[in-house]
């Protein structure tokens, strides 16, 4: 069936205030409307001290960038050249476009485009010292795994998610909604804020949609919150999730 001849509906995106321009966008290709429910914003963190931590990141053997976000709040601080046989890791394709933009040709990035399969690349198998240029939060468990093999991290939190109230008119047009929906989850913390901030009510009206997951972690997440109806998407990227989304709203 074509677009232009299915029956309206949405996506509810939970990204970042102000960063829904992509998700929109892969939405409207298949003729579904957006509705943001932004948690938080980000936020670039500066000075001396954050300077000092990117610099010392950036001079790892392995360099590990989290985010297209992480390289754009990294490049505003400094810009980023990579020298020598460093190797420089994403954790998706659109933070390795983001690098390659930032003028960084040899980047790598997983084919399963979350933590698991981050950690799952040669480089990081026996890394003493990686470097993340990351946000505080969110993907600590890259981190953690790395300790646990017994490397030695270098963080640079080069921004930071800022909780928000979610826009009152969103949710009132959340309560409103005459159409089908799907809830696109691309992040664990993200869902998990919004959660905090709904009352029972509003969270009874999330529940009722399909949730459309970027991974098999966010599917277990997903579950234990209450969703009843999941659907898993190849991977992150906007595109890939309203391609699910449509799939789960026109044929389930």
């Amino acid at each position: 069936m074509s677009a232009n001849k299915r029956r309206a509906w949405y996506v509810i995106s939970l990204r970042p205030q102000g960063g829904h321009d992509a998700v929109r966008t892969a939405a409207r290709r298949h003729g579904a409307k957006l509705l943001a429910l932004s948690p938080w914003r980000l936020q670039a963190r500066t000075g001396g001290e954050i300077r000092t931590q990117l610099q010392a990141a950036l001079a790892c053997d392995v360099v590990v960038f989290t985010s297209p976000a992480a390289v754009k709040f990294a490049q505003a601080l400094q810009p980023l050249h990579i020298r020598g046989q460093r190797q420089v890791l994403a954790l998706g394709a659109g933070t390795a476009q983001a690098l390659h933009r930032a003028g960084i040709d040899t980047v790598q990035h997983p084919r399963r485009m979350d933590s698991e399969g981050l950690l799952e690349l040669p480089a990081l198998l026996h890394a003493d010292e990686v470097g993340l240029v990351t946000a505080p939060g969110g993907r600590d468990l890259i981190a953690a795994a790395l300790r646990a093999r017994g490397a030695r991290i270098v963080r640079a939190d080069v921004y930071a998610r800022a909780r928000i109230p979610v826009s009152a008119h969103a949710l009132q047009t959340m309560r409103e909604l005459d159409a089908p929906a799907a809830v696109l989850v691309s992040s664990g913390e993200a869902l998990q804020v919004l959660f905090a901030q709904l009352d029972d009510a509003d969270r009874l009206l999330l529940l009722h949609h399909p949730a459309v997951v970027a991974s098999t972690r966010l599917r277990q997440l997903a579950h234990a919150l209450g969703f009843s109806r999941i659907a898993q998407a190849a991977g992150p990227r906007p595109a890939q999730l309203a391609h699910a989304a449509a799939q789960c709203v026109h044929l389930g």
